[in-house]
């Protein structure tokens, strides 16, 4: 384990100038998925991409019907590091903007609502239209965005939008992505969002366009009333690709609110998983977002009982409309690592893993805003920006408490340019990572030569490609056999708190057939280290003052390093091993509003957070 000065591991990451400006500046073959997921990048090194795949503006008929006003145009802006109006009148602006945005607006509804108000003659003679202008006139926004969630899973004819509005608001909504998109400064990503939610089971995707709106607008979105069948939805991603030459994908979300769903064992067609499922997930879900707004979800305590950072911000109520209570036997197909080491186990059976996907994070913000800091938590709808009463209010007036919401989360992109086809690249071979909010930097690399002097070199991060696989590879057994060594190079946000720790997550297949988990302490802060009774490691501290809302970096690290090699290796099982960076603990955003609004917060609430990062996994097959 090393600790490294800021300088050199600044470095050996490399940042990108417009990663630190400030906001004023402004079916595949397996073979084919072998080669995507084994060769890493060895002409030039790759750069660290900030962004967010999973956001929504006034276009989407929930956000709309709660009162987001906020236009895709300033959504773009705002990523951009402009000042904007928000809902609730107050100007906010991005510490540091991101560097790239997809606006992800629901497809069902796509821009409805808004036109509705504004009597658009297009809608002359839809019945449904009338009906949802009575109730905007009345003011009774509740049923509106009940109207919503109601119609988007039937496909008979009334409920559809006219054809010609979709195609004509798609690609408008297309147009203004194109217009924001400027190669080598700021991506922005045609995309939206598929909104499956059986008996009110969270299955939905977002879907992310590689092209431009000269070709993705050919096909208009597929959307729940089309199929709520994720099946469905690649067929049509597999023909929009065969039809127009162009390229696109899908992000699965939220499985801790699909109340056993995301990763079934089964079909939505109730036949079990079989080889051509298989392939077909891992071909067009390449990555997964496993933190966001909406609860985190890496595991769950139940699932990883050994695991003391396992209850992180975790929604387990039930799915996402709260019409069905969560049961224990539903977890373990919700979250992350437990679907991660059931991937194991299909591959096994079946060949192909179905959740071979790297990991994200993105906010699923309702607002237009694509905010994550604790302190400048904007919520999810506009009914939940910054204000004193916001505290008291639920989400979307009926379902979870708005205190239980997470200020979640960031992509981060590991990518050889600010360019669509670059960052698309690198989303599907998998060189990515999430983090709950914060912009911890980290680098992660597997392979059979790495020295313990490797991580220290200021090119460190050449070495990790030449001697092995970034963070979303594969490895396969060694000619000798031996356990492979990992490379991990951590370093906080510049704005935002020290680390308390690097950890390795293994996962494997045992010879029974079983999946089992271990966590490694890899590399602490402040010279600590197990306890040799218990072999615990002592908690990093607490330099919070709760009554001001503040922390001090006194405790922790501003880098931390590490090469590891399991010393559990087996090289008859498979595994996949991820990072997970934790940093110190500081306010959570509930502290936040106690202290600068004077808000009353349910006793249940947290005020303290352990924001962190977690990698893509690395995956041995023997």
């Amino acid at each position: 384990m090393h600790r490294l000065i800021f300088g050199s591991i600044l470095a050996a990451l490399a940042i990108p100038a417009c990663w630190s400006a400030n906001a004023s500046d402004i079916d595949a073959s397996l073979a084919d998925q072998k080669m995507l997921y084994s060769t890493p990048i060895r002409e030039g090194l790759t750069n660290l991409y900030w962004g967010d795949l999973h956001l929504h503006s006034r276009l989407s008929a929930d956000a709309y019907s709660l009162q987001t006003r906020l236009t895709k145009e300033q959504a773009f802006e705002f990523a951009r590091g402009q000042t904007v109006q928000a809902d609730n009148g107050m100007p906010a602006r991005l510490r540091q903007p991101l560097d790239f945005l997809a606006v992800t607006d629901h497809a069902e509804y796509l821009g409805v609502y808004a036109q509705i108000e504004a009597n658009d003659p297009r809608l002359a003679g839809w019945a449904l239209a009338t009906e949802w202008r009575a109730l905007m006139i009345k003011g009774d926004m509740t049923n509106l965005a009940l109207g919503f969630a109601n119609a988007i899973q039937t496909s008979e004819p009334e409920y559809l939008t006219p054809e010609s509005l979709r195609s004509s608001i798609w690609s408008e909504a297309s147009a203004v992505a194109d217009k924001y998109n400027e190669p080598g400064l700021f991506t922005a990503f045609v995309g939206y969002e598929w909104t499956s939610m059986i008996t009110g089971d969270n299955l939905h995707r977002v879907v992310i366009f590689k092209d431009g709106a000269d070709i993705a607008t050919q096909q208009t979105p597929f959307s729940a009333q089309h199929s709520n069948d994720p099946e469905d939805l690649w067929d049509a991603l597999a023909d929009y690709e065969k039809r127009t030459g162009g390229e696109v994908l899908a992000i699965a979300h939220n499985g801790n609110v699909s109340n056993g769903r995301m990763f079934s064992p089964s079909r939505e067609n109730g036949l079990p998983l079989d080889a051509s499922y298989a392939r077909k997930r891992a071909r067009w879900e390449p990555v997964y977002e496993t933190t966001q707004i909406k609860g985190d979800g890496e595991t769950h305590p139940y699932l990883s009982p050994g695991d003391e950072f396992a209850d992180f911000e975790t929604w387990d109520e039930g799915n996402i409309s709260l019409t069905a209570d969560k049961k224990p036997k539903m977890l373990q197909y919700e979250y992350t690592r437990s679907a991660l080491r059931e991937g194991l186990r299909h591959e096994a059976n079946l060949g192909t893993n179905p959740f071979k996907f790297g990991l994200i994070g993105s906010t699923d913000s309702h607002t237009g805003m694509a905010t994550t800091y604790e302190d400048n938590f904007f919520g999810k709808f506009a009914h939940d920006e910054p204000s004193a009463e916001r505290t008291e209010k639920l989400m979307a007036d009926q379902l979870q408490e708005i205190w239980k919401l997470v200020s979640s989360g960031l992509a981060a992109v590991w990518s050889e340019e600010n360019t669509r086809e670059s960052l698309f690249r690198a989303i599907k071979r998998r060189e990515v990572y999430a983090t709950s909010g914060t912009r911890i930097q980290l680098r992660f690399f597997g392979g059979w030569e790495y020295a313990e002097t490797d991580v220290l070199q200021a090119d460190f991060a050449s070495i990790g490609y030449a001697k092995g696989v970034p963070m979303g590879g594969d490895l396969t057994r060694s000619q000798d056999s031996k356990a492979p060594s990992f490379m991990v190079a951590a370093s906080r946000d510049p704005y935002g708190a020290n680390l308390d720790r690097v950890q390795i997550i293994k996962g494997w297949l045992n010879t029974s057939g079983e999946t089992q988990e271990q966590v490694f302490d890899v590399a602490l802060s402040d010279d600590r280290s197990a306890n040799w009774l218990t072999g615990k490691i002592p908690p990093v501290g607490n330099s919070i003052n709760t009554a001001n809302a503040t922390y001090s970096n006194s405790i922790g690290a501003a880098e931390l390093t590490a090469v590891w090699s399991d010393p559990d290796f087996d090289p008859e099982q498979r595994a996949f091993y991820y990072a997970r960076v934790i940093q110190i603990p500081t306010p959570r955003w509930t502290a936040y509003d106690r202290k600068y609004f004077g808000a009353v917060i349910d006793p249940k609430a947290p005020d303290t957070v352990q924001d962190r990062a977690y990698s893509s996994p690395i995956w041995y097959t023997p």
